[in-house]
């Protein structure tokens, strides 16, 4: 991406905020699976929206922290594709983390566990951190500059300006589709969708 003059975009980032929030559920629900879901017989949205199962005091809690911690890593590297501006990686940090304390609320109540505003308030450091880094990493890369490479710039250039709207908009929700349609039988099972608990 060449980055000239700032142009405000709404559809652009709220394509980029689903986006990010899909793919942070997935992949927590990737970790979740692996370090929780061996533990217990059941796996629900409890371990994702509940404040009371981010806990120091057994082993399952203990999971769900390092799932929390190793999902906000995983941010800051989508950052890097989906973001790719440095100083842009702590407003998508924290909306994606504001988004889910609002989750959070609807589904469990307020969080008062000082635990679980540890471990999300460290995920919110890490990934508006680490994604500032990757990026500023990737922004002080050299820029080739050859014959061959201007042609391909060129080449790519005129590719990304017959590009249109529509279609990267349409990439950016297919994670989005992906969550929901994973999400769709865990909540119907919950009972979560009819108010039934």
């Amino acid at each position: 991406m060449f980055y000239g003059a700032v142009v405000w975009d709404p559809w652009l980032i709220v394509a980029q905020i689903v986006c990010l929030q899909c793919l942070y559920y997935l992949t927590l629900g990737f970790f979740l699976s692996f370090l929780v879901g061996t533990r217990v017989s059941r796996l629900t949205l409890v371990y994702f929206f509940d404040f009371a199962t981010i806990t120091t005091s057994t082993v399952t809690g203990w999971c769900v922290i390092a799932s929390l911690l190793l999902t906000s890593i995983a941010g800051a590297g989508y950052m890097l594709y989906l973001i790719e501006r440095a100083k842009k990686c702590l407003d998508f940090s924290a909306t994606l983390y504001i988004i889910h304390l609002f989750i959070c609320i609807i589904y469990g109540g307020w969080p008062s566990s000082i635990t679980w505003w540890a471990v999300n308030g460290t995920g919110l450091a890490v990934m508006a951190l680490l994604g500032e880094y990757l990026c500023i990493r990737r922004e002080l890369l050299e820029i080739p500059i050859t014959r061959r490479s201007s042609k391909k710039l060129l080449y790519m250039l005129n590719k990304l300006h017959k590009k249109n709207l529509i279609h990267e908009i349409s990439l950016c929700f297919i994670p989005f589709l992906v969550f929901i349609l994973w999400l769709c039988p865990v909540l119907c099972e919950d009972g979560f969708l009819w108010g039934v608990n």
